[in-house]
């Protein structure tokens, strides 16, 4: 007979994905994870297969909370100032208690860049394109714009949140904010 978890798997997922936001991939152990979930190396394998299932878990727990700030540029017929809310909503993420590490997704992207997997940077292209995707409609609810100006200020968009991402890692409330203005003073 099977014996019955005594965990909860999404809460277990969302403390190793601090561990990972905090630490990143490499440089979170099983014996981290471990501790950080609260269950044993049994329970970690039997339910997620591996320390990497845990992770993919982890990136599939924070899709979960940026989803509304997603949805709301998603949704809003405002252009460039949604996505100028767009930034401001992302950052807010960033600074609540306990995630002030950037952004797990921009992280990720960066320590997966040059791996030699699949999955998570498949994951992340998809991530930036459908971002790309979003901030191009936008831009183009300006019908002064041309094909080309909308697609090379969407690339420059693109940069900047990542920029941005990195920048609520270590820089204070007053700079990012002067950031988010001066990236959208020309658009």
């Amino acid at each position: 007979m099977a014996r019955k978890k005594q965990y909860i798997e999404k809460e277990v997922i969302e403390k190793a994905m601090q561990l990972f936001w905090i630490n990143g991939y490499e440089n979170t152990s099983v014996q981290m994870l471990e501790n950080g979930m609260g269950i044993n190396k049994f329970s970690i394998y039997a339910s997620f297969g591996s320390k990497y299932g845990v992770f993919l878990e982890s990136l599939k727990s924070y899709q979960e909370i940026i989803k509304e700030v997603f949805e709301n540029l998603k949704n809003a017929k405002n252009g460039v100032a949604d996505i100028q809310k767009f930034f401001c909503d992302s950052v807010q993420i960033c600074t609540l208690e306990g995630n002030q590490k950037g952004c797990l997704i921009t992280n990720t992207y960066y320590e997966f860049f040059d791996k030699n997997d699949d999955l998570v940077p498949q994951q992340m292209r998809k991530y930036m394109g459908d971002l790309k995707l979003l901030f191009i409609e936008k831009l183009k609810m300006d019908a002064t714009k041309s094909e080309e100006t909308v697609l090379r200020q969407a690339n420059f968009l693109l940069l900047a949140k990542h920029g941005l991402a990195a920048a609520t890692r270590v820089n204070n409330k007053e700079e990012i904010n002067d950031y988010i203005e001066m990236t959208f003073t020309n658009l």
